[in-house]
C-alpha cells in the first residue's frame, strides 16, 4: 500500500558532472552578489583557486573558512555563526563532507534568523532562510548536499541531535565527482559504505516509498559495483562518477523516508569515541541487518539482488547473501569489522545502547521495532 503523503524537497538546480563546480561564477551573475561566505577544508582549498578567482573577477567579496574539521558540535556552528554575522554574506557555499556542508546550511539559515539553535533542534521548527545556500560535495557519503538533514553533537548531553527542516535544502547543488579524487582511500571506504546504509535503511524502512525505492536501490547497485574499484584506484573516473551519484541518490532518500537502527546505533560510537560516522554505520551495518531480516525478508533479498547477488533458495538466503557481500566489500577496503579493532571497552556497550535508545526520531523508521537489549545484543555482535 501506497502511504497517502510524500514530500520530497529538492534544490532548484542541481548540477552533475566532472568540472561541473567551474560552472558556478557564471551561473552566480543574475543574482548581482557582493559578498560570499564559502565554507571547506584546508585540504579542499587547492582545487578551490580557479572557483574563487572566477567569483572575485565577477566583483564578489570572498571569505574562506576552513574551521570545520571535524564533525561539527553545536560550539563549532556558533563560532562559525558569530564569524558569519560580522560578514553578512548574500550567499554561503559549503564545498566539504557532511560535516562542512551540514554546518554551511544551518549557517545560511541562521545568519538572519533571531531563533537559537535550540529553538530549531528537531523536525521542522526551523521555518525560514532568508539567504542563498550552495552546496558541493567532495566525499560520496552523507548526501548533505540533497537532504533536509543537519546533524551536531550538543556538547551539554553528549548527544548527537538533528535539525531536519525543508529549508535546509540548498537552493543549487553541484556534485562534481572531480571533488572526490584526492580523498585518501579510507575514508573513500567509510564514507562509501555511509551512502550504502542510506539506501538501504531507505528502502527497508516502516515508511518505504515506491518512489523512494527507485532513488534507494538504483544508489544500492551503483555503489556496491563501484566502490572497491574507488578504494583501489582513486582517480578511476567511471568509479568516482558512480558512487558520487549513488551517494547523491541516498541523500535524496534521507528527507522522505530516512535512516534507521544503524544510524541510531552508530551515533553514539560518534560521541563517545570519536569515531568517523561512515566508519560508525560500517561497523555496525551487517549486525543490523541480521537483526532486522525476519521483519522484511523480500525487502533484503531485493537489496542482496540490487548487489548483484542471486540464489534459487527464497529471500531469507538471498538476503543473507547479502549482508555476507557488504562484508566482503568491508574486507576488499581494508575496513575494521569488530568494534574491539578500535579499542573501545567492552564495558561502553550499556551506555551507547542506553544513549542509542534515544534517537527515536531513527528507530520509528525500523523495520524490527528494537528494545534496549536488543541494541545491547547488537553491538556485542558487533564487538
Amino acid at each position: 500500500m501506497i502511504k497517502d503523503l510524500l514530500q520530497i524537497y529538492q534544490p532548484r538546480k542541481l548540477n552533475f558532472g566532472s568540472g561541473c563546480l567551474q560552472n558556478l561564477p557564471n551561473d552566480l551573475q543574475s543574482f548581482q552578489l557582493k559578498r560570499v561566505l564559502i565554507v571547506t577544508l584546508p585540504a579542499v582549498l587547492p582545487q578551490l583557486q580557479e572557483l574563487i578567482t572566477g567569483l572575485e573577477k565577477g566583483g564578489i567579496e570572498v571569505t574562506v573558512d576552513v574551521s570545520i574539521r571535524k564533525e561539527p558540535t553545536c560550539n563549532d556552528f556558533e563560532k562559525l555563526l558569530d564569524t558569519a554575522r560580522r560578514i553578512q554574506p548574500e550567499c554561503v557555499l559549503g564545498i566539504g563532507g557532511g560535516s562542512v556542508m551540514d554546518v554551511a546550511k544551518l549557517v545560511a539559515a541562521q545568519v538572519k534568523n533571531t531563533r537559537s539553535l535550540a529553538d530549531i533542534m528537531g523536525i521542522n521548527k526551523l521555518k525560514e532562510r532568508e539567504i542563498l545556500l550552495i552546496c558541493s560535495p567532495t566525499t560520496s557519503g552523507t548526501g548533505s548536499e540533497v537532504s533536509p538533514n543537519a546533524i551536531l553533537l550538543d556538547e551539554s548531553d553528549n548527544q548527537k541531535k538533528g535539525i531536519i527542516s525543508p529549508f535546509l535544502v540548498p537552493d543549487m547543488v553541484y556534485a562534481d565527482p572531480l571533488l572526490t579524487v584526492s580523498l585518501p582511500a579510507a575514508m573513500t571506504a567509510a564514507t562509501g559504505i555511509d551512502a550504502l546504509t542510506h539506501c538501504i535503511e531507505a528502502y527497508a524502512n516502516r515508511f518505504a516509498h515506491p518512489l523512494i525505492d527507485v532513488y534507494a536501490l538504483e544508489g544500492i547497485r551503483l555503489i556496491s559495483a563501484n566502490l572497491v574499484k574507488c578504494y583501489q584506484n582513486g582517480n578511476d573516473p567511471e568509479a568516482r562518477a558512480a558512487v558520487s551519484l549513488g551517494s547523491l541518490f541516498g541523500g535524496i532518500c534521507l528527507g522522505p523516508v530516512n535512516t534507521a537502527a544503524v544510524h541510531a546505533l552508530a551515533y553514539p560510537l560518534g560521541s563517545h569515541f570519536h569515531i568517523a560516522h561512515g566508519l560508525s554505520n560500517a561497523l555496525l551495518l551487517p549486525h543490523v541487518l541480521e537483526f532486522n531480516l525476519p521483519a522484511a525478508p523480500e525487502r533484503y533479498a531485493a537489496i542482496a539482488t540490487a548487489m548483484g547477488c542471486s540464489s534459487n533458495s527464497g529471500p531469507e538466503f538471498l538476503a543473507k547473501e547479502g549482508i555476507q557481500q557488504i562484508i566482503k566489500m568491508m574486507k576488499d577496503c581494508n575496513m575494521p569489522l569488530k568494534l574491539s579493532e578500535l579499542d573501545i571497552p567492552v564495558e561502553s556497550i550499556a551506555g551507547m545502547a542506553e544513549d542509542a535508545m534515544k534517537v527515536t526520531r531513527l528507530l520509528k523508521n525500523n523495520v524490527r521495532e528494537l528494545q534496549y537489549s536488543d541494541a545491547v545484543k547488537i553491538y556485542q555482535s558487533a564487538y
